[in-house]
């Protein structure tokens, strides 16, 4: 997903469903992403014709590791997953699964040829793919014949692993970001511009499953500690930065900056976006920097949370997990300041993991030693740490300010033909930084 060089691709997929096809679009924000399964068959084609002429079919790796553990990884034979292809294919069940042939063969008469060998059904984590078999039992030291749950991507299944419910937002914060939700399937739906999809069954079995993120979150703190701060990681780590960073206040460093060096996911879809740092002086310090790139997160955070509330998707709780959330209780106070919720970070430090092992419970039963559904599941295998980041209302009114700053620039810079003025975003910066520095 990181490589975002299949843009045009993308592009060329979005203009088509938009003239022939616009309900394609319509279940994933209004736009199909560089990121996405179509895009990268279609680069493929477009780079390697060898390469994918001597490609019988292509899989998602959440489909195929499942197969490895059965014995059986013809694609035909696959159970495919409906989070993989509802979110990244343009799967649904509404138009007869994936986009028609015709659709496809418009874009290349290959690509359209090679939806006969892909997949015509796909299923929710709380089926079977198969069982383990022999070869794999011996290596795991696990009992031949078990069930093997369907798979599903890691982000969704930190999501599970770390008690996502209606009201629960989830954010796996690693190198990037997923912000996931899920909803009851009752009324209607309403479409969400920008966000990554909504698909049924795509975390929880019954429930809308809604994925939005961020290109890079961790790569971006990398790619400073690594590359840009003088001396690389010699001189500096992320806990000496943290530890300098950590005392800086709000607007302090007159820094704000825009979180799109790898481009944005939501809510423009916009992967050749670009990253901003504004207010730069001689000056600056490393730690300052640093500093601003957080806050830069965390306001692209606050984008993607206002954007679902926007469209009715109720946030009530906000959980988080992976390594940064558990590392770095800085990053977590600013997430909270900035956002204006409370953070809780997930119990587990493998939450996916969790989330794999706990669609595997469901799968075995209770009768195997299981649990018959994910609610009870995740009431015994989920929590999340007592240790939570609560907003600090001073941090959060230079914060606020500070967004409008943000969101000018996002809409300016981001959004196409766009008539907002920034002449006075670096002059507010040096008010805030003023006052702060009282």
């Amino acid at each position: 997903w990181k490589d975002h060089t299949s843009y045009k691709e993308a592009a060329q997929i979005t203009e088509l469903a938009k003239k022939t096809h616009p309900e394609y679009l319509a279940k994933c924000g209004g736009t199909y992403s560089s990121e996405w399964f179509f895009s990268k068959l279609l680069h493929c084609l477009n780079v390697d014709k060898k390469v994918f002429d001597a490609a019988y079919s292509w899989v998602e790796c959440a489909d195929y590791i499942p197969g490895v553990l059965v014995g059986d990884t013809k694609p035909e034979n696959l159970k495919c997953s409906r989070c993989a292809a509802g979110h990244k294919a343009m799967f649904n069940e509404n138009w007869g699964g994936l986009p028609a042939k015709s659709f496809l063969s418009k874009l290349n008469p290959k690509l359209g040829a090679l939806r006969d060998r892909l997949y015509k059904q796909t299923y929710s984590i709380d089926t079977a793919a198969g069982n383990l078999s022999k070869q794999w039992a011996n290596k795991l030291g696990l009992p031949q014949g078990i069930p093997v749950a369907v798979g599903a991507f890691d982000a969704h299944l930190g999501a599970v692993g770390s008690g996502v419910k209606n009201g629960t937002l989830v954010k796996i914060i690693g190198t990037s970001t997923c912000d996931i939700l899920v909803g009851p399937k009752k009324g209607k739906l309403k479409d969400i511009p920008g966000i990554c999809g909504i698909v049924d069954g795509s975390v929880l079995p019954n429930f809308w499953g809604f994925e939005a993120g961020q290109s890079a979150v961790g790569d971006i703190f990398n790619w400073y500690v690594d590359y840009i701060q003088p001396g690389g990681k010699i001189n500096g780590s992320h806990e000496e930065l943290t530890n300098k960073a950590v005392k800086l206040k709000p607007a302090q460093s007159g820094l704000i900056a825009l979180d799109w060096n790898n481009g944005n996911r939501t809510i423009l879809t916009d992967p050749r976006l670009t990253g901003v740092i504004l207010g730069l002086t001689l000056h600056t310090k490393p730690e300052e920097i640093y500093h601003a790139l957080i806050e830069a997160t965390a306001f692209g955070a606050l984008t993607i949370f206002n954007r679902f509330e926007e469209y009715g998707v109720k946030i009530n709780e906000v959980i988080n997990c992976g390594g940064i959330a558990e590392k770095n209780p800085m990053v977590m106070q600013i997430y909270a300041d900035i956002t204006g919720r409370e953070m809780k970070v997930s119990r587990s430090s493998q939450s996916c993991a969790l989330g794999s092992a706990i669609a595997a419970a469901v799968v075995a039963g209770k009768k195997a030693g299981g649990y018959d559904n994910f609610a009870s599941a995740q009431k015994a295998m989920c929590g999340v740490k007592a240790k939570t980041y609560k907003p600090n209302a001073k941090n959060q009114k230079v914060y606020a300010e500070m967004y409008k700053l943000y969101k000018k620039m996002h809409d300016s810079f981001g959004v196409k033909d766009s008539k907002i003025v920034l002449s006075d975003v670096m002059k507010k910066m040096l008010e805030l930084k003023e006052q702060a520095n009282k």
